[in-house]
Order: structure tokens, then sequence, then C-alpha cells
């Protein structure tokens, strides 16, 4: 998809990567690039050529969140209408949280607000130590409305509490220490880790990848109950029959690399 606001492109090895690419306005989102991020996503859900989502930027910064020009338009706008921008940003966030392939940000600079809850909706997260981020809605007179169910899934409401009150920058490392990011690098090293983090995604099994995602959203806060462990009984003795599960067990087996694994 063509848009001014972003990059995509699919590798042959089935990673696609979505770009930010508003550097001078720091990624900040609109309603146009809301609307169009979530149809591109969407695509990238139906595409059988994708395995892999990744979100990055250009420029210093992520994203700052939601283009403040933007926001004092919507000061004149009326509750209905406010309401509709709002729900469209709250789809975004539910449709790349709930993609069935895996998702992964690369997040090479400063991630303030919004681009914090895009973070927070990605299955991993990789961050280059420069990288910076802040819940900083309160200093505007505003809240975290639509990110903060993903923010509290991804770091717990101790965390949340703090960071969505205070309106505090804090570090890659802090960020690390919550459970926002998943593994802090050197700017430099960034797209090799990245490349690294892909090779493993890859070496499993589409479908399995696309159950076990949709697995761990099922047990997610559950008691783990008789109806649970029925459950997930159901579910892998359902798995183990198809015909990808049959063939990772045959290449293990054989000491071979299973058909779904890039050459």
């Amino acid at each position: 998809m063509g848009s001014p606001l972003f990059m995509e492109e699919i590798a042959q090895n089935g990673v696609a990567r979505i770009t930010l690419t508003r550097p001078d306005l720091h990624n900040a989102f609109n309603d146009v690039l809301i609307s169009e991020l979530t149809m591109l996503l969407h695509g990238l859900e139906s595409d059988e050529r994708v395995r892999i989502v990744a979100l990055a930027a250009q420029g210093k910064s992520f994203s700052a969140g939601a283009d403040l020009n933007w926001m004092k338009s919507m000061a004149d706008y009326s509750h209905a209408r406010n309401l509709e921008d709002s729900n469209a940003l709250a789809e975004l966030l539910w449709t790349l949280d709930r993609m069935s392939k895996p998702t992964v940000a690369l997040v090479q600079g400063p991630a303030y607000g919004g681009g914090v809850g895009l973070i927070a909706c990605c299955d991993i997260a990789i961050a280059a130590e420069e990288a910076l981020f802040c819940l900083s809605e309160v200093r505007l007179g505003l809240i975290p409305a639509a990110i903060s169910p993903y923010i509290v899934a991804k770091v717990g409401i101790s965390a949340a509490r703090r960071y969505a009150l205070s309106g505090e920058r804090f570090s890659a490392w802090e960020a690390h220490r919550i459970g926002l990011v998943h593994e802090v690098t050197n700017a430099s090293a960034l797209e090799t880790v990245a490349r690294e983090l892909f090779d493993s995604l890859l070496a499993g099994g589409p479908e399995a990848m696309v159950a076990a995602k949709d697995l761990l959203f099922e047990v997610e806060g559950k008691v783990i109950d008789q109806e649970l462990r029925e459950e997930t009984a159901r579910r892998i003795a359902r798995i183990r029959v198809t015909r990808e599960g049959q063939e990772g067990v045959k290449a293990f087996l054989e000491k071979r690399r299973p058909s779904w694994v890039p050459k």
C-alpha cells in the first residue's frame, strides 16, 4: 500500500515490514494514518505470504503518539465525531494486538503516548539503548484511554499506575525491567538483533504460531480448572494430527529442517 505516512514491504522470507515515515513530525499519527494502517494490518492478516509483521519508524523518534495539531482540531468536533475518532484508534490497537501472526516492534527512538501503545500491542519489542518512553497524556490534561488495556496487560498495574500518573520519561532499560520491551541493544545492532529474532520466529510452524498465539489469549487470566484443562488438551490433540504437526515431528526425528523453514 502506498502512503505518505508509512511504507510497507514484504520480504521473500515472509517478513512484512511497516515503517512509519513522518520523521519531521516524530511519526505522530492522525486520523488518516490510523485508518490506513488498520486497513493495511487487515490485509497483511489475510496475506498468505506474510509470516511476521514488523513495525518500525524512520528518523530519531519511533512515534510521538497522536499528532497534537490533529488533537487540537478535534476540540471543535462534536462529541459524536470525537467518539468516532476514538473508536478508530481503539480498532487499530485491537487489530494490531490480535493479529494471528507474530508482531515485532523495532524501537529505534523515543515513543510517547500512543506510540507506547503500539509497542504494547506487539508480541515482541526490541529497543535501542537511546529510546525513551513516556505516557505523557496527563501532562496535556488527557488520559491514556485507548492504550490503557494493552499497557496494563504488558507492564502490570503497578508500573502502569506510576507512569500513567506521573508522565515521567523512562529509559529503554526501565522499559525492559517492567516488560514493555524484551531486549535492549545499541542502535547499530538493532537490525542484526531483529534478523536473528526473525530467524527464530521463522523456525516455528506458521499454523502452530497462529494456534499458539490464540492459545495464549484463551488461557490468559483464567483459573486452571477442569474446563481449561480439557480445552488445552483438545487443542494439542487437534494440532498433533495436522499436516504441519506431522511434518514437524518427522523432520525432528529425521534431523532435517521442516518444510516451512526458509532455505
